[in-house]
């Protein structure tokens, strides 16, 4: 897989991972109760990871793999 398609498959995750924090923020809480949870504790941290790889996944990669600069 090439590092396009990477980052693209990451860029795509992002947008969709953001659907569910979109709505969750834009509807009443009392029509979605349930949905609370959902967001917070599974959509949430996986659209800031996601964030976070695109941003900083080079760095991260490099201190896992051990080299240097």
């Amino acid at each position: 897989m090439s590092a396009a398609t990477k980052r693209a498959l990451a860029r795509w995750a992002h947008i969709l991972l953001g659907v569910p924090v979109i709505g969750y923020v834009y509807t009443p809480f009392e029509a979605l109760p349930g949905f609370a949870h959902l967001v917070r504790y599974i959509y949430l941290p996986a659209l800031v990871l996601a964030g976070l790889w695109m941003w900083k996944g080079h760095a991260i990669k490099r201190i896992l793999t051990g080299r240097t600069a």
